[in-house]
C-alpha cells in the first residue's frame, strides 16, 4: 500500500503520516522524548544546583529542587507534622520553548508572603496562588504557588532571592539522625490505594496519577509527581496503628463534590479547596484534607474517594 508522507515545520506543528485509507499518525510523540532530552542536556543544571543551594531530585528532564521547612515547629491537634507531610515546599524545572518552565509551591509563615511575594515579582515570576492547606495549625504556614518561563539561571536567582526574604533554609543539609521508621502496614496501605508507596522523612508517601493528560500553556505536565499534578497522600504514624493524613486531591470541576462527600462520610476532613495553576488544560481544583484515625480505616476513605476521580491504579 502506497504511504504519502507530509512533512509540516515549524513551532508547535508535527510530522503526520498518511495511509492510503486515510489512518493518520502523530509522529510527536516519538520525537518529544528526544526534543526534551537536547533542551534538558543544554541546561547548565551545575549552576542551577549552586544557585539554589542544593542538588535536584531528577525525573525525566524535570529537576525538582526541596525546600523543606525544617526550621519551623508547627503542631495541629496535638500532633507535630514532620516537614515531609505538609511542610516541604519545592520548584520544578521542565525545558521548554527555549528555556525552562518553572512551578512552584513555597511554605510560607504570615508574615513572609508580602516580602518574599514582591522579590518574586521584581525577578519576572508570577504568583498563581497563595492559600492555606491546613487548619488550626500553630503557628498557621501558608502556601505560595510560583510560575515562570526563561532562563533557568535567572528564574534560580530570582527564587533565592525571595525565599532569602523568609526563613526558609537557603542551604540544605543532611538530617542529624535517621529517620524513624514507618510504624505501619504499609503493604496494607498500598493494596487500598492502589500504587506503591514510599517512605520519606519518617512519612509514608503516595503519588496516584491522573488518566489524562494535564497542559500548562501548552506544555505536557510530564512527569506529573515533579510537577504537582498528581494526588498527594501522606500518612504520619502517631502511634497504635494511627496516623495523621494530609495531601491534595487532583481534580476537575465535576469531581469535587462527590470526593468532598466521600471525605466526610469516612471521617476525614476537608480543609481547603482552590486552583495552583492559571492556564492549565483540563481546569483543575486541588482539595486538601486531614484526620488522625487508624490508618487502614482512613486509607479505605481516601480509596472510596479516588474511586470518585479519573485516577489510575498500579
Amino acid at each position: 500500500m502506497r504511504k504519502t508522507i507530509s512533512a509540516f515545520i515549524g513551532a508547535g506543528c508535527c510530522l503526520l503520516a498518511s495511509t492510503a485509507i486515510g489512518q493518520t499518525f502523530d509522529w510527536k510523540i516519538f520525537s518529544e522524548p528526544f526534543i526534551a532530552s537536547a533542551r534538558a542536556q543544554s541546561v547548565d543544571w551545575q549552576k542551577t544546583d549552586e544557585t539554589l543551594g542544593r542538588k535536584a531530585a531528577v525525573s525525566d528532564d524535570v529537576h525538582r529542587y526541596g525546600f523543606a521547612r525544617t526550621d519551623l515547629s508547627v503542631t495541629l491537634d496535638g500532633v507535630t507534622i514532620k516537614p515531609a507531610l505538609a511542610l516541604g515546599g519545592w520548584v520544578a524545572f521542565k525545558p521548554a520553548h527555549g528555556g525552562v518552565m518553572v512551578m512552584g509551591d513555597l511554605v510560607l509563615l504570615e508574615t513572609e508572603i508580602n516580602p518574599v511575594m514582591a522579590k518574586m515579582i521584581a525577578g519576572g515570576l508570577e504568583i498563581t496562588a497563595v492559600h492555606n492547606h491546613l487548619l488550626r495549625a500553630s503557628p498557621a504556614t501558608f502556601y505560595m504557588h510560583v510560575a515562570g518561563h526563561g532562563d533557568p539561571a535567572k528564574i534560580a536567582a530570582a527564587i533565592r532571592d525571595g525565599l532569602a526574604e523568609s526563613r526558609t533554609p537557603l542551604t540544605s543539609s543532611p538530617p542529624a539522625s535517621p529517620p524513624p521508621a514507618i510504624d505501619l502496614d504499609t503493604a496494607q496501605l498500598d493494596q487500598i490505594i492502589g500504587v506503591k508507596g514510599q517512605a520519606n522523612g519518617g512519612v509514608y508517601q503516595f503519588g496516584v496519577k491522573r488518566t489524562d493528560p494535564i497542559k500548562e500553556a501548552g506544555v505536557l505536565l510530564t512527569p506529573v509527581g515533579p510537577m504537582g499534578v498528581a494526588t498527594g497522600i501522606n500518612f504520619q504514624p502517631t502511634g497504635g496503628g494511627k496516623a495523621a493524613i494530609t495531601g491534595d486531591f487532583v481534580l476537575t470541576g465535576e469531581e469535587v463534590n462527590p470526593v468532598i462527600t466521600a471525605l466526610r462520610t469516612h471521617g476525614i476532613e476537608v480543609t481547603a479547596l482552590h486552583s495552583h495553576m492559571l492556564d492549565e488544560e483540563p481546569r483543575l481544583f486541588f482539595m486538601h484534607f486531614w484526620a488522625n484515625d487508624d490508618a487502614i480505616k482512613l486509607a479505605k476513605g481516601l480509596r472510596a474517594a479516588l474511586d470518585k476521580t479519573a485516577s489510575a491504579k498500579g
